[in-house]
């Protein structure tokens, strides 16, 4: 189907087929441009590329989700950051960053379908940076390695689109395994895969999509950032990754002493302890204990609501309804300010906690939430 898109827009067959996931994050929020750890997992939601080669410095993208049907001609000399803006900025990024780390790949027609909700807190703009430097890489014979691709990716959302991101989304994309949780320190992107097999346990995670639209590249998020790094600057460490969690008391009375802001504070607090989290999630996991994860979930919904403000009325009610119905542990996930939460219950009280939520939405007057459950698929690669 992918193909025939490709052929319908562009007039001929494509050289191949491409598609990245993408990813729900268990826990570790807003820790990877901390330098901190994450545990995502990826979707069996993907974004599919069909690709062919140019000579002549285009770059043509078409979208089965573009209303306008149009295909939008970019030429590869014109791109630099801050030209482009809508969809397009994220594959047209990722050319201007492998040109701009020493890559020469030449144009592209490139056809994308998608069954992963933008704007819902799944990186659906990861999936798509991701699935684009991989055809390319592949198609070019760049030899880009997983972890310098999901790099690129990142520099394009960052420099190019101009969301400050860090690097979790396009490294689960690229490199999560089915049936695994990607346990990944940020900083040198060291990766352990951890078997991730709740149906196993008589357990169910549910992604509830509140349809709240966010977008990384408004203020909010980059206000966050930067407290982070003013927070690390005041306890002169590189970054929040390096207060341990037995010196946060210390650290936080420091803070205050030297009169560091409430806010900043509260943005120290919630790293270092979402840090925590994650170390205690995995070892759970690795122990076959996955039900003792939901507190945490939850634990670390909290902190995201409370120090680190990044929760909205939505999210709230998913969470606050899903305990009410008996779920093990709830939280938001992705970055916030609307997206999705996560729900972790047993799998005979799935279907009564779905009922719950679309209820509570239902009384509130809100559209109804779209909820799903939420099984770790593979990572990017060429499927045709």
């Amino acid at each position: 189907m992918t193909a025939e898109a490709f052929q319908r827009a562009f007039g001929f067959t494509p050289e191949g087929e491409w598609a990245a996931p993408g990813r729900v994050n268990l826990i570790g929020e807003h820790t990877d441009y901390n330098d901190g750890f994450v545990m995502p997992f990826a979707l069996p939601r993907t974004i599919r590329a069909t690709v062919a080669r140019r000579d002549d410095g285009l770059l043509r993208l078409h979208s089965s989700d573009d209303p306008t049907g149009a295909v939008t001609e970019l030429r590869l000399a014109d791109l630099a950051p801050g030209r482009i803006t809508g969809w397009t900025a994220y594959p047209a990024g990722v050319l201007w960053a492998l040109r701009e780390a020493g890559h020469h790949p030449g144009g592209a027609d490139i056809h994308y379908d998608s069954t992963v909700p933008t704007g819902a807190g799944l990186s659906s703009s990861a999936a798509l940076e991701v699935v684009t430097a991989l055809a390319l890489s592949d198609l070019y014979e760049l030899g880009l390695e997983r972890g310098p691709l999901a790099r690129l990716c990142q520099r394009a959302e960052n420099d190019f689109v101009g969301a400050p991101t860090g690097i979790m989304d396009q490294t689960a994309s690229a490199c999560c395994a089915e049936g695994h949780a990607l346990h990944l320190d940020t900083r040198d992107l060291t990766q352990r895969q951890i078997p991730f097999d709740l149906a196993a346990a008589g357990l169910r995670l549910l992604v509830v999509d509140t349809r709240v639209k966010h977008a990384h590249s408004d203020g909010a998020y980059g206000d966050r950032r930067r407290g982070c790094e003013a927070g690390a600057a005041a306890l002169g460490v590189p970054a929040l990754r390096d207060v341990p969690f037995g010196e946060l008391d210390a650290a936080l009375r420091r803070l205050r002493a030297d009169g560091t802001g409430e806010e900043v504070r509260r943005l120290v607090r919630h790293v270092v302890t979402e840090n925590r989290r994650v170390a205690r999630v995995a070892a759970l996991l690795e122990a076959g204990d996955p039900r003792a994860v939901g507190p945490l979930l939850t634990e670390g919904h909290a902190s995201l609501r409370d120090d680190f403000r990044v929760s909205c009325a939505e999210l709230d009610l998913v969470v606050d309804t899903a305990l009410d119905t008996g779920a093990l542990g709830a939280r938001m996930t992705g970055g916030g300010f609307g997206g999705s939460a996560i729900v972790l219950t047993e799998t005979a009280s799935a279907e009564a906690v779905t009922e719950a939520i679309t209820g509570a939405f239902t009384t509130k007057g809100w559209a109804a939430p779209r909820v799903f459950t939420a099984t770790p698929g593979a990572g990017a690669g060429r499927i045709g």
